[in-house]
């Protein structure tokens, strides 16, 4: 079993029910076992501000599943909640799920970077993290807490 870090995020069609149902679906996957969520984050919209503020949150999870097939799996939760993708970066959306650590892995694939790229400057992706794992060092040999102290709380809202 490795340990992933999911970054969770909506802010169409009820967001909190959106979470809630992905973490259920995220419960249920095969090879894997949901261990840990943090606390939900109002966070303001990345890119296009005329749109609602997001609510995020991270999962921890266990699982023997390959990073690809867990891609895999999480975009097709993200359809089944009716993400649609778009050409638009940023846009809103039912359900964003991400994958921000794979275990202690590096990957950077067409389809998938780990860690994932500008983790480091989102609260909305570090403060979470850190409420389910407090003393992380990321597979770069970087520490959660530096990356917290050069990323401010700002345009959060725990909820």
């Amino acid at each position: 079993m490795e340990r992933v870090y999911i970054g969770l995020g909506s802010n169409l069609a009820t967001p909190l029910e959106q979470l809630r149902a992905a973490l259920a679906a995220l419960a249920a996957l095969p090879q894997s076992q949901l261990l840990e969520v943090s606390s939900f984050y109002a966070s303001d919209p990345l890119g296009p501000t005329d749109q609602p503020r997001y609510v995020n949150a991270v999962a921890a999870l266990d699982t023997t599943l390959a990073p690809l097939q867990l891609l895999d799996a999480l975009q097709a939760i993200e359809l089944d909640q009716g993400r649609q993708r778009k050409a638009e970066r940023w846009g809103p959306r039912t359900l964003d799920l991400d994958i921000l650590l794979f275990g202690q892995r590096l990957l950077d694939e067409p389809r998938l970077q780990v860690p994932h790229y500008h983790m480091h400057a989102r609260p909305f992706v570090l403060y979470p993290l850190a409420e389910i794992a407090t003393d992380l060092l990321l597979p770069d040999g970087r520490r959660l807490s530096a990356l917290l102290q050069a990323c401010p709380f700002v345009g959060l809202e725990r909820l």
